[in-house]
């Protein structure tokens, strides 16, 4: 059978990124208590393609990532997929973006009520036929955040809302970067954390919490980057914090980036 893919383009442009996106797998994520959970992944997975070639075999990318469906993912694990990529893609770069919800369980702070809390999580991956190997851990955790200026101003309550602070991690692969830990870190920087179930005691506790704990986005993002400072093996990081402000129609953002010194 003829394969057209394989047949030579002279246009001569080199495509960076070829190949699948918005694929639905799942897969298994280790936890931190040494269990297994699965998750639902939605997968983009490229190559890079040299000018000379037509096309690349997207049924590959397909065959390559159902023959990790049962197997714990991370870091190591994306490098051997990207690595098995380059060898049947016969490419020289290869790129695997999953971003998958990751639950944690959450309890009460009065009613100690248990729930589950959906965090946005993302595996980025970047593989050269030479063997360099980049990897991004992305973690997006929901918060609540109160208005140090509104309390200041107001004769009684001030304005809150619920954000999203997000961070971007590479770190030493000899290292260990549990999704638990960095969320616990995260959320301990907002005026309160988000729960799924609370309960009318919850509620009191969680609002006075956070009336006690007032804080810009400004400073969330800054309390976030000092503990990411800190976290052992880290050399690079990004931090995004945006607050779904409740009486202004627009939103509060901030970000940081920055390298981490050996």
């Amino acid at each position: 059978m003829k394969d057209v893919q394989n047949s030579i383009d002279k246009r001569g442009i080199a495509i960076q990124k070829v190949g699948i996106s918005r694929l639905a797998l799942p897969f298994l994520v280790r936890q931190k208590d040494g269990g297994m959970q699965p998750v639902l992944a939605t997968i983009q997975m490229t190559v890079a393609l040299p000018k000379e070639c037509k096309g690349t075999h997207m049924s590959r990318f397909v065959e390559i990532l159902n023959a990790w469906r049962q197997k714990p993912i991370s870091s190591h694990e994306m490098k051997d997929i990207l690595a098995d990529a380059i060898v049947r893609l016969e490419a020289e770069e290869a790129h695997l973006d999953l971003a998958f919800k990751y639950f944690l369980e959450k309890e009460a702070p009065a009613s100690k009520m248990k729930g589950l809390v959906d965090i946005d999580c993302r595996f980025m991956g970047t593989l050269t036929k030479d063997g360099v190997f980049d990897f991004l851990l992305e973690v997006a955790v929901p918060y609540t955040s109160l208005c140090p200026c509104s309390k200041e101003i107001s004769a009684y309550g001030a304005h809150n809302q619920r954000g999203t602070m997000c961070v971007k991690v590479r770190y030493d692969m000899d290292k260990i970067l549990w999704i638990e830990d960095i969320v616990s870190n995260m959320e301990a920087q907002a005026s309160s954390p988000v729960y799924s179930l609370l309960k009318r005691q919850d509620e009191k506790v969680v609002t006075e919490e956070a009336y006690d704990n007032p804080k810009f986005v400004e400073d969330i993002l800054r309390d976030v980057v000092l503990v990411m400072r800190s976290v052992e093996g880290v050399r690079w990081f990004e931090v995004t914090c945006e607050n779904q402000e409740s009486i202004h129609n627009h939103n509060a953002y901030a970000s940081h980036a920055e390298f981490v010194e050996a």
